[in-house]
């Protein structure tokens, strides 16, 4: 059994409390500020009311690993402790970002942390672990198959004492933010190496630059995601200056596989919340509703799928753990078979515990009346993001028959 320490423990009654006193009852206010804004993309006063609230009471940059805790106001929470607090935030879209806790600022919020120069800690870090800006990380393009991240082609140059970068990207997660201050891009700078993986630079450009420009919004099952969006980015011949590389040239691979680790890990932990308020909606709904002379609770196929439900869950559940306590043990690297493992399984066991619960909500189950719909959408494209299943597949079984077939 998984042991969560006092800290943890702590904090889960702390933001239980707040989820109950802040968020669910701002659930339809956030909806009418958003559906009502001039600007779907422009930050919601709400927001900033309840990210001052819970950054008062310390609720604020629980992502933080022990390891990198100089950088924040706690000490640090391993993977496992920050699991249940994670699975908590999931069950409201867009509360994480009331705890500074948000994809995919925190992911980068990570590189900065490990891999940034002092200044340019100084510069992006400080303002994004204080919630006053938002980022974004730009890998993905449209022209190629990104999922092998040696493909991207964005082409980063340098010339004189700058770097300049051409090219596109796409599903540009943060880039519709009015608040995002800085893009994280990674492009081609050597692309004759004979190293594949060391053909790859990450350098800093902010927003403004000359010459970025945002191409069209994107959707996902027709989700804009306001107001984070997610967009498709053109590149043409935008210059920064050499400094604001990211750990060196040639680097960029080996900070792309650095970030990507945990990213995918709490993407899985709030999924779970997802999946834990769709079961806990649908007992009560199906106890409301009656058909053929009784409650739909009654009916045997309803029961059958509220119990496969949870079933699957708590596999979810238990796998997300076990991956957190051997990442905690041996570092994300060590324990990339069991996140593979993870990413692999949570999000379709939690996009198939959405669709049944949205089919026992019948048609209001596809509507914006509940919340499941837009957290379907949020489990399917995390299919995708950091890696498609099919990535993760091939790793995990390349690793697995090596383990074995020695």
């Amino acid at each position: 059994m998984f042991q969560f320490s006092e800290k943890s423990i702590a904090y889960q009654a702390r933001l239980k409390a707040f989820m109950d006193e802040h968020i669910y009852p701002n659930e339809a206010a956030y909806a009418r500020q958003l559906h009502g804004a001039a600007d779907r993309f422009a930050a919601l006063p709400l927001m900033d009311e309840l990210k001052e609230k819970a950054r008062s009471q310390g609720l604020w940059n629980l992502f933080v690993p022990p390891k990198l805790a100089q950088f924040c106001d706690h000490d640090g929470l391993s993977n496992l402790d920050y699991a249940p607090l994670a699975e908590m935030m999931g069950r409201v879209q867009w509360c994480p970002e009331v705890f500074n806790c948000n994809a995919p600022d925190t992911g980068n919020m990570e590189v900065f942390m490990k891999y940034a120069t002092a200044a340019q800690q100084e510069q992006w870090l400080k303002p994004l672990l204080a919630g006053e800006i938002r980022s974004a990380y730009a890998m993905t393009e449209p022209q190629v198959a990104s999922s092998d991240a040696t493909n991207i082609q964005l082409s980063i140059s340098r010339e004189g004492d700058e770097w300049v970068l051409n090219g596109r990207k796409w599903f540009i997660t943060g880039a519709m933010y009015q608040r995002t201050r800085i893009f994280i891009v990674m492009g081609k700078s050597d692309p004759d190496n004979p190293n594949r993986h060391k053909q790859q630079t990450q350098v800093l450009v902010p927003a403004g630059t000359p010459g970025l420009s945002v191409v069209r919004p994107l959707t996902t099952l027709g989700y804009d995601d306001a107001p984070f969006g997610h967009a498709e980015l053109l590149f043409e011949n935008v210059r920064v200056p050499l400094e604001n590389v990211l750990l060196g040239e040639g680097r960029g691979f080996e900070i792309a596989q650095g970030r990507l680790g945990p990213g995918r890990m709490h993407h899985c932990m709030r999924l779970l919340g997802a999946g834990q308020r769709a079961i806990e909606q649908t007992c009560q709904r199906v106890t409301e509703r009656s058909t053929f002379g009784r409650t739909l609770a009654q009916h045997q196929s309803v029961r059958e799928d509220i119990a496969n439900c949870f079933a699957e869950l708590e596999m979810a559940r238990l796998l997300v753990l076990k991956t957190c306590q051997k990442m905690d043990e041996v570092g994300a690297q060590e324990a990339r078979d069991m996140i593979a493992a993870t990413k692999i399984s949570v999000p379709k066991m939690v996009q198939s515990i959405l669709d049944r619960c949205m089919q026992m909500h019948g048609a209001g189950g596809l509507t914006e009346d509940y919340f499941m719909a837009e957290a379907f959408n949020y489990a399917r494209w995390c299919r995708q993001a950091d890696g498609p299943d099919q990535v993760h597949q091939m790793a995990l079984g390349k690793q697995v028959i090596a383990a074995y077939a020695s």
